[in-house]
């Protein structure tokens, strides 16, 4: 069978937004969204910017029946900050003078006409994480890009996926020439392989789809 493919309208919606991913990765975590709707349990998200990513898995969660949850802060993560290269000065707030993506991202939920399947947390991945008490189907790990926002959010999330549900992580780049952007992500994505608890499933680009296969696992450092 071949993998599922979002509705036109959705993958429209996906190109307008503003974001980073392109469309064949969009459509390898659109279908690992609509695998994982199966299990019934909410699709999360580490990551908002302004919700690109999030309209393909609000859209599987409809299909599903479930959710989408999606976690930002709405700050911008550290390549997004003034001087580099994936800085937007159209997302800073101007009374503040920092980096919003908060309103953008629900105009583009609006827009999507996905506003009633998403749940926005708008604060810190590890302490989100620290106060869910659920599962879920799927955990999209696509924040900060250094070891120590990696890492956060592998630790606080992982435990929380299904046993059959998917780890998906964007932005792994195995060359050293990407270390700011990509390393952390591979680094990771090498460390969830190697507890035994992960196997990987599917690739597109940069993005890498594990499923959960071990009963159990620790998320302290190798």
């Amino acid at each position: 069978m071949p993998p599922a493919t979002p509705k036109p309208e959705t993958l429209a919606a996906f190109e307008a937004a503003k974001g980073f991913m392109p469309v064949d990765e969009g459509l390898a975590l659109y279908a690992a969204a609509v695998e994982a709707g199966a299990l019934g349990l909410p699709l999360l998200e580490v990551g908002t910017y302004c919700g690109r990513s999030t309209i393909l898995l609000a859209d599987a969660a409809r299909e599903a029946g479930t959710v989408a949850v999606t976690v930002d802060h709405h700050r911008g993560s550290e390549e997004q900050q003034p001087g580099w290269d994936y800085h937007d000065p159209e997302v800073v707030d101007p009374e503040v003078g920092l980096m919003d993506t908060l309103p953008t991202f629900r105009r583009t939920l609006h827009r999507a006409g996905l506003e009633d399947h998403v749940i926005a947390i708008v604060g810190r991945s590890p302490q989100a994480a620290k106060v869910w008490a659920g599962e879920v189907g799927l955990v999209f790990v696509d924040g900060g890009h250094t070891d120590e926002h990696a890492t956060n959010d592998y630790e606080g999330w992982a435990p929380h996926i299904a046993e059959g549900g998917l780890l998906v992580i964007h932005d792994v780049f195995p060359d050293p020439v990407d270390e700011f952007t990509g390393q952390a992500p591979y680094r990771v994505y090498l460390r969830a392989l190697g507890s035994g608890a992960f196997t990987e499933v599917a690739a597109a680009g940069s993005l890498r789809v594990l499923r959960r296969t071990g009963a159990g696992m620790s998320t302290t450092r190798d």
